[in-house]
C-alpha cells in the first residue's frame, strides 16, 4: 500500500520524517522528541504511528488547551514525565502602559531570529500579559537575541510552566455535509457564505490553513486542519466520516466561540 496516497503531496517530507522517527525508536529502544507540531502534523503522526504497536506517542505543548505540541515517541514500556518534553515558557516584559504588542508582531519577531517555526509553541495573551512556549534547547539563544518587538524594547523572563496563562479555547462541535473537500467549498459550508464569496476571501489572502496563507480555492482540506478566515473566526476539521448516499462528504467540525 502506498502510504503517500492518503496525504497531500507537500506532506511527503514530513511523512518520511515521522517514519524515520518511528524506525529509530523501534531499532534503538530509545525515545525521540519532535519540534512543536501543528494540528495537521499531529494528525499525520497519530495515523502513521497508530495505537496498537510497540511504539507509542505522547503530545504536550506546555499547557492544557494549546494547539501546537511536541510529540514524544517512545517504546511502550517507557514512562514519561513533563520534563521529557523540554519546553520553556517565557513572559515578555515590556512598557505596557505606553504600547500594545499583538500576535503577528510577536510571531514575526520570533521568526526573525533565524529559528524554525517548530521551535516555538503557542503565543498566549491575557490583557497586557504576553507569553510564549519554546523548545528548551534554543532557550539560551532566544534570551540572548530577542531584545525588541517592533518599536518596543523588551526583556524575557523564563518562568515555570504552571505559571502559563490559561487557554480558553471553546469549540462548538457540529456535523455538516459538503459537496467536496475543496477549501472554498468547506469555507462556504462552515460560514454559510456563497461559493463566490469564499473564493474571493481566499484569493484576497484572508484565509489560512494551519497558520499558512492559502490562496488556492481548490486546496483540499483534510482531517486535523485548522482553518482561519479573517472576520469569521477559526474552525477545526475534527474528522472526515466518509460520503453520504448523495456523494457528499460528511465532516465533523469544531467552531471557535
Amino acid at each position: 500500500m502506498n502510504i503517500y496516497q492518503h496525504f497531500r503531496p507537500e506532506e511527503r517530507e514530513f511523512i518520511d520524517q515521522v517514519l524515520h522517527w518511528k524506525d529509530y525508536v523501534e531499532s534503538s529502544y530509545s525515545t525521540r522528541l519532535t519540534d512543536f507540531l501543528d494540528p495537521r502534523e499531529q494528525h499525520i503522526l497519530k495515523v502513521l504511528i497508530g495505537e496498537n504497536s510497540s511504539i507509542q506517542y505522547r503530545l504536550f505543548g506546555g499547557n492544557l488547551g494549546v494547539e501546537r505540541k511536541r510529540a514524544l515517541i517512545i517504546p511502550d514500556y517507557f514512562s514519561e514525565t513533563l520534563d521529557d518534553f523540554q519546553i520553556a515558557l517565557f513572559e515578555i516584559v515590556y512598557p505596557s502602559k505606553f504600547l500594545t504588542i499583538e500576535h503577528p508582531k510577536v510571531l514575526g519577531t520570533l521568526m526573525s531570529l533565524g529559528l524554525k517555526r517548530g521551535k516555538f509553541g503557542d503565543i498566549l495573551f491575557e490583557e497586557e500579559r504576553v507569553q510564549f512556549f519554546a523548545s528548551k534547547e534554543v532557550s539560551d539563544y532566544i534570551k540572548m537575541n530577542l531584545q525588541s518587538i517592533g518599536r518596543a524594547t523588551v526583556r524575557l523572563k523564563e518562568i515555570e510552566l504552571d505559571q502559563a496563562i490559561s487557554v480558553h479555547n471553546e469549540w462548538v462541535e457540529s456535523e455538516m455535509t459538503v459537496s467536496s473537500l475543496r477549501l472554498d467549498t468547506v469555507v462556504s459550508g462552515i460560514h454559510h457564505l456563497s461559493r463566490q464569496k469564499s473564493q474571493l476571501l481566499i484569493q484576497q489572502g484572508l484565509v489560512k490553513v494551519n497558520w499558512t496563507l492559502t490562496e488556492s480555492p481548490s486546496f483540499e482540506c483534510g482531517e486535523g486542519d485548522l482553518i482561519s478566515v479573517r472576520g469569521h473566526g477559526r474552525v477545526k476539521i475534527l474528522s472526515i466520516d466518509g460520503k453520504t448516499k448523495k456523494e457528499k462528504w460528511r465532516i465533523q467540525v469544531g467552531k471557535q466561540k
